[in-house]
């Protein structure tokens, strides 16, 4: 299954128009496909197909927009602060999708099947909920990629005057381009105006992978989440060179010790080329890796 879901992965990550919803599902299929589970009897019942897993998730965000689409045609919004308004009454509020500071500490936030199931994740997945319902109910929403906090934009991408800025880890809340600036500058980064342009596909499905890694990377435990989501990202068309290193350091760690030293000497080569004194390092590491298998 895992062969099945990453070809798809990287066909949809090299299609034209990538689909953040179908690569964030296929990597949520990594975990959940590897897991059985026991009922309440006792019986083991095995984990869902990658079919029976998308079905679901589809037909969770069509019940949502549904949910939208009635409340549009009840109230009939027609500028972006009454359509942000409603999107937060319906998704925040009725729906209560939301966030909490908890949620950072938990794999499930950062799944999108969980996230639907549960109705809580982080920013970037919550965002991610809000753009797919939207445009199931035919409004036009897109993510906005703020540093340490993501968040959407009501209103057409042409008009980034007419913005509506909103917040669906705290459900739905309207921020204003001060409160915008102000989580930026909380990050630790400059805020600018070309923050605010419309986020793109492959660099949402790679900042939620960044998210699996960094959870992982703190859970030693978990480095097999962390070698799949280093691995995801590498089949993106574009993706930091250091990623290899990481994986090759994972495979390590994983104790697939050949495949880790020889990914280390493929790394090491294209160090060669700026960067001699790390390349020396990383052959060193690759030795010391393939001397464990003694």
């Amino acid at each position: 299954m895992t062969e099945q879901s990453r070809a798809r992965f990287r066909t949809e990550a090299r299609s034209e128009h990538p689909d953040p919803v179908l690569l964030c599902l296929l990597a949520a299929a990594e975990h959940t496909l590897a897991d059985s589970a026991y009922t309440e009897d006792g019986r083991l019942e095995p984990a869902p197909t990658l079919d029976a897993l998308s079905a679901a998730c589809q037909a969770a965000l069509d019940r949502h927009a549904t949910a939208v689409r009635l409340a549009v045609a009840e109230r009939r919004p027609g500028t972006p602060e009454e359509t942000a308004a409603l999107l937060a009454a319906v998704l925040g509020g009725r729906e209560r999708f939301h966030g909490q500071p908890s949620d950072y500490r938990r794999l499930e936030s950062s799944l999108l099947p969980d996230v639907l199931r549960r109705r809580r994740g982080l920013p970037i997945m919550l965002s991610l909920v809000w753009t797919a319902v939207a445009a199931r109910a035919g409004l036009t929403v897109h993510g906005v990629a703020l540093p340490g906090h993501f968040i959407v934009a009501v209103g057409s991408p042409d008009r980034p005057d007419q913005y509506v800025l909103a917040d669906p880890f705290h459900g739905g809340r309207l921020l204003s381009a001060q409160d915008a600036a102000a989580l930026v500058t909380a990050s630790g980064h400059p805020f600018s105006a070309e923050l605010l342009t419309p986020a793109q596909p492959l660099d949402i499905v790679l900042r939620v992978l960044g998210n699996i890694r960094s959870w992982a990377a703190d859970r030693p435990e978990h480095a097999r989440t962390q070698l799949w989501a280093t691995e995801l990202s590498l089949l993106l068309p574009r993706h930091p060179a250091q990623l290899r290193l990481e994986r090759a350091e994972l495979l390590v760690r994983t104790a697939d010790f050949l495949a880790g030293a020889a990914e280390m000497d493929a790394y090491a080569e294209i160090l060669d080329v700026f960067d001699p004194e790390s390349a020396t390092r990383v052959r060193q590491e690759a030795k010391a890796a393939r001397h464990r298998l003694n």
